[in-house]
């Protein structure tokens, strides 16, 4: 391990300052692992939060550190990274996370924090810490990760109707609401298994950054990855109400076969992001696996001006949330 170069004060502070982000994040993003399942009406809301937040902590065993290497050491240069760094990071992650919350906008707290990151680094040092291949990756899957999950979700929508044709309407309802706990456990999982790993990252940054850790440390320590995991899971159990509406009721109506298709569609996508160690947003994942699997059965259904506000949100998000983070950098370095 390295000489420590901060006190212990500083970074305790900002292991407390990410996992609050953590569980922000968990109850920014509850409305992805839930919108479906409740507004299908499988599960009443109290119940849907502590379903999701299980499977959000349970991920611990099922998915490797990928994604919080990534983030750890695949946007930015180690040497570019201090407190100062961390702070600006998590301060425009967190306000933009928030504003967004407040508007009942579904927007991603993954790249909130990447974006946070890129603006804390910039003010730093410019651009030269970047690393253009992480970044370009993260960015891709700004289109890639909801594009995919349309089609999955469509795709598994097309194959369900098939299977079911000529069946009673009333039974194959009955199958896919208890099907719909499967797939919503699932997504759940791959929720917690992808964001989980981000806020593990800028933990593992900050750690090797202020000497806490060494460079050569191959994981970040088991607490922190615990701390993380729980932290995202008690987000979850509170949930954020304003955001389940717009997911689950705005966009289109959902049934329960609908919803089955949405989120194993959603799932299957996180499930390859994390094994490929991709932050991807969770909130585009579910968004795009329900316009999906709303629009085989009519484009009419899915009201495509409320998903368009949806995705200029998207677009936003990163540069919005880099602007707090270049901003809160320079505060940082007179207060911290």
């Amino acid at each position: 391990m390295d000489i420590p170069t901060l006190s212990f004060g500083v970074v305790a502070f900002l292991v407390v300052m990410a996992l609050a982000f953590d569980f922000m994040n968990g109850f920014h993003d509850a409305a992805n692992s839930i919108a479906t399942v409740v507004s299908t009406g499988v599960l009443k809301p109290q119940h849907a939060v502590l379903f999701a937040a299980f499977f959000n902590v349970v991920a611990i065993q099922v998915f490797h550190l990928k994604v919080a290497a990534t983030v750890g050491g695949g946007i930015v240069e180690l040497g570019a990274v201090d407190h100062h760094v961390v702070f600006g990071a998590l301060t425009g992650a967190i306000t933009w996370n928030f504003i967004t919350w407040w508007l009942g906008i579904p927007s991603s707290s993954s790249h909130a924090l990447i974006g946070g990151i890129i603006g804390a680094v910039i003010a730093k040092a410019g651009v030269a810490p970047l690393i253009g291949k992480g970044i370009a990756m993260t960015v891709a899957f700004i289109f890639v990760s909801p594009l995919l999950g349309f089609v999955l979700g469509s795709l598994i929508m097309v194959i369900v109707a098939w299977v079911c044709k000529g069946r009673s309407p009333l039974k194959a309802d009955r199958w896919f609401r208890r099907l719909q706990l499967v797939s919503a456990g699932l997504y759940s999982l791959g929720h917690g298994g992808n964001d989980a790993q981000k806020t593990i990252g800028i933990i593992w940054m900050l750690l090797v950054a202020s000497g806490y850790l060494a460079r050569e440390a191959g994981a970040p320590p088991t607490w922190v990855i615990w701390s993380c995991y729980i932290a995202i899971g008690l987000g979850t159990m509170f949930g954020g109400w304003r955001i389940v509406k717009t997911m689950g009721q705005r966009i289109t109506k959902l049934k329960p076969v609908q919803g089955f298709c949405a989120e194993t569609g959603g799932a299957l996508t996180l499930f390859l992001a994390s094994g490929l160690g991709v932050p991807v947003s969770t909130t585009h994942t579910i968004t795009g696996s329900i316009v999906g699997a709303g629009s085989v059965r009519s484009l009419s259904a899915v009201r495509w001006g409320v998903a368009g506000n949806i995705v200029w949100a998207w677009i936003f998000t990163i540069p919005a949330a880099a602007i707090v983070a270049w901003c809160a950098y320079w505060v940082s370095t007179w207060v911290l």
